[in-house]
């Protein structure tokens, strides 16, 4: 009889040795199902940034080679960011087909940049613009629209104070650091 019993606890502790860790995944796994979904990333069509000249030497001196590198850089810049952060996920806007977008003159076309960023897919457009007020002043914008609605979601500005053209990427990459990317969504 002492034997039986024995056997019976050894079973037992068994049982529990082989059901404890069970027991522990299964409170895991029901803990890990309660907790809530990371969203999807918006898609994001980044279009490239456009260069808005009121400066007294607009009209005398078109935008330069120099001019259409820093804006390459900026966009880049823009891009690279908010590809890493990992709550965007980048529309291809090569693709687009669209005047304004060909032209560059996105930020003159009062939101069309949400309708053709809805033609690609895309969640949500971004317009950047750099504002040359004189040689060494300057603001840098971005402007992110709904693609359905057209709707502004978000707009932000820095400015750019006795600095060059050199510096536009530096103002793209601070405003997508410290404003949008910030920001909770």
């Amino acid at each position: 009889m002492a034997a039986i019993r024995q056997l019976r606890g050894s079973c037992m502790r068994g049982i529990a040795f082989i059901l404890a860790p069970a027991m522990a995944l299964a409170g895991f796994a029901v803990a890990k199902a309660a907790e809530p979904a990371a969203p999807p990333p918006i898609k994001l069509a980044v279009f490239p940034f456009e260069l808005e000249d009121f400066s007294a030497a607009a009209a005398y001196v078109p935008p330069d080679d120099m001019d259409r590198e820093q804006l390459r850089l900026s966009t880049e810049e823009a891009r690279r960011l908010i590809a890493q952060s990992g709550r965007y996920q980048l529309v291809d806007v090569g693709a687009a087909n669209d005047e304004a977008a060909k032209a560059g003159k996105l930020h003159g076309c009062d939101g069309c940049e949400a309708k053709i960023a809805a033609s690609l897919n895309a969640d949500r457009s971004m317009i950047g613009i750099v504002t040359r007020i004189s040689r060494t002043d300057y603001a840098v914008t971005y402007k992110i629209r709904d693609a359905k609605s057209g709707a502004l979601v978000d707009v932000e500005q820095t400015d750019l104070r006795a600095g060059a053209n050199s510096a536009w990427s530096r103002g793209a990459r601070w405003l997508i650091q410290r404003r949008l990317l910030e920001q909770s969504n």
